[in-house]
């Protein structure tokens, strides 16, 4: 019996395709002004993380510009809530560094959520990267599609969601209430939609079970 020869994966395109194929590639300069916008978080993660260090060690003018970061303070706010503003601290305090130390874990997972969308949107959208024997492969990039991806960008969402909601309670003397609520909503909304994402993604996708059952029922014909 003779084979039939498989299509060539040599054989050239026609222009058309080939061109709207290759315009992927016009998505590589955005992941790349991610990996810039990487790098801008990474040297804010250090600055502020500089002041943290030279606070403990006592320094005032350290202490003020953590206290400016993270307590902001509107005087026209506290003002209609017949307040004034309080004094900046010159000592570092537990609730200072609570609030810097959650927004060094908001600027990581940040930088988590680019790296998902520059390492699994590049691998998705515009090339493969080869990774399969590299010891370093993440373990969800071998299974990423575009419904993981979104998934997992709807999640990571979440988490920072969270952590701005924290600081905001934290520091809720110093918001509206107005403000309060909105951002409580925010964040409910942002976990409905993460839910309404998975639930989709299971209903249009195949079950594991359904799966290995399937691949049972054509064995056995």
């Amino acid at each position: 019996m003779t084979k039939t020869p498989a299509p060539s994966s040599n054989r050239g395109m026609r222009p058309l395709p080939f061109a709207i194929f290759a315009s992927r590639w016009l998505q590589l300069p955005l992941y790349l002004g991610l990996i810039v916008a990487q790098c801008v978080y990474v040297f804010h993660f250090w600055v502020e993380l500089v002041h943290l260090i030279e606070a403990a060690f006592g320094s005032v003018d350290a202490v003020k510009a953590i206290a400016s970061a993270v307590q902001p303070c509107d005087p026209k706010l506290m003002a209609s809530k017949n307040a004034i503003c309080p004094d900046v601290p010159t000592k570092l305090t537990e609730t200072l560094i609570m609030l810097l130390v959650l927004g060094l874990i908001d600027v990581v997972m940040i930088s988590n959520l680019l790296i998902m969308v520059i390492v699994g949107g590049y691998e998705t959208f515009v090339s493969r990267m080869n990774l399969e024997n590299h010891p370093d492969q993440p373990e969800w990039l071998s299974h990423v599609n575009a419904s993981v991806l979104k998934v997992k960008l709807a999640t990571a969402i979440i988490g920072i969601s969270s952590i701005h909601l924290l600081k905001t309670f934290i520091n809720a003397e110093s918001y509206s209430e107005k403000t309060l609520i909105a951002q409580t909503v925010i964040h409910i909304v942002f976990l409905m939609s993460a839910i309404a994402i998975a639930w989709t993604d299971r209903l249009m996708a195949p079950t594991e079970h359904e799966a290995k059952a399937k691949d049972g029922r054509a064995k056995n014909d």
